[in-house]
């Protein structure tokens, strides 16, 4: 089980540097874009497309990042109202509804998506870049949004078996 833990907190903090540098580098992106339109009055053609990609990235990988740490508003807003029994086991569905969700459209679908536009090869029109790479982001998200509702879900079970409270 130590092992386990070990892999998740270095797949935590990966995807967390991941996005990290995804926004670091979006904001760079950004702020380039402003400096060549207004500045140089010159703006670059390709730092548009590369803010929406990256903006593409950084939402669909933060939202695993924010479910890893429990700070999704839908579900943090409502079920903390609710009395502990029944808070734990209503995270429960939430956790298996976005697992199944995460798993079977955005890991199953996703794969999908990315095989046709790789197999059409699709390309953006600034960047020249495969689409297939830009959509990979929702199987990857989708793959780590389910390893962490399937956790939280583990969780909550044994919240329930334990019959006291679990930390969200």
């Amino acid at each position: 089980m130590a092992v386990l833990r070990t892999v998740k907190k270095v797949l935590d903090r990966s995807l967390e540097v991941l996005v990290m540098l995804a926004v670091a580098v979006l904001v760079l992106d950004v702020l380039w874009q402003v400096f060549t339109r207004l500045v140089l009055e010159n703006p670059s053609t390709r730092t548009e497309e590369l803010a929406t990609f990256l903006l593409v990235w950084v939402a669909l990988l933060g939202a695993a990042v924010a479910l890893n740490r429990g700070a999704h508003l839908g579900i943090d807003y409502f079920t903390g109202k609710l009395p502990v029994r029944t808070r734990v086991l209503t995270e429960a569905i939430v956790f298996l509804g976005v697992a199944a969700f995460s798993f079977f459209v955005m890991v199953v679908g996703g794969i999908d998506l990315v095989s046709s536009m790789l197999e059409l090869g699709q390309e953006s029109p600034a960047l020249r870049l495969k689409m297939g790479y830009v959509y990979l982001a929702v199987p990857i998200s989708g793959a780590f949004l389910t390893l962490y509702a399937s956790i939280g879900l583990v969780e909550r079970i044994q919240g329930l078996r334990k019959k006291h409270e679990v930390a969200p």
